[in-house]
């Protein structure tokens, strides 16, 4: 059985941790930020974990994990 790929935009973006959970980058942090409030911008800050569904999608495309 060959071996599987790892999705290439998955690896670049998201970590898993120790525990198993996925963070990743929050989004709307690159363009139109006049149109957010700072508390917006504030708390988009550092990474975020990701519910438990999308953490299943998202490790799906990481078979192997990151290392």
């Amino acid at each position: 059985m060959p071996k599987m790929k790892t999705k290439s935009s998955a690896k670049k973006r998201f970590k898993i941790t120790g525990t198993g959970k996925v963070l990743a980058g929050p989004g709307k942090k690159r363009h139109n930020l006049s149109a957010r409030s700072q508390k917006a911008k504030r708390t988009n800050r550092g990474s975020q974990t990701l519910t438990p569904m999308d953490a299943i999608t998202v490790k799906q495309w990481l078979p192997y994990g990151l290392s």
